[in-house]
């Protein structure tokens, strides 16, 4: 199942609903894009809902991390949110849960842009 992405808009934090499986190739690139889009129009707050996200391999790892540093150096935040198990344990695996800032329901995460 290939990578699909929705964009919103919630008080003004972009929240990018993924679902499928980010992975090298098709699904590393839509997410990069997606987000390098979002902060070409000035987007600042970035939320990625990943409630639906089913797999992420190593360079599917490395877009989310890419995805922060890029963030970070054009003054914008990404923030994830509704990690399933599996992301959850591969984040905490390689340390990149201290990383990023993770939120379990959406309300939070968008007041934590507040």
């Amino acid at each position: 199942m290939a990578l699909t992405i929705a964009s919103r808009e919630v008080d003004g934090v972009a929240v990018l609903d993924l679902s499928g499986r980010i992975t090298l190739g098709e699904g590393s690139v839509q997410l990069r894009d997606a987000i390098r889009e979002l902060i070409s129009k000035g987007r600042k707050n970035i939320l990625l809902n990943m409630g639906e996200v089913n797999y992420i391999d190593s360079s599917g790892l490395g877009e989310l991390v890419s995805a922060y540093t890029t963030a970070r150096n054009q003054g914008a935040g990404v923030k994830l949110l509704s990690l399933t198990k599996k992301v959850h344990d591969l984040l905490q695996l390689t340390k990149l849960y201290t990383v990023f800032d993770i939120y379990d329901d959406e309300a939070s995460g968008i007041a934590s842009f507040k």
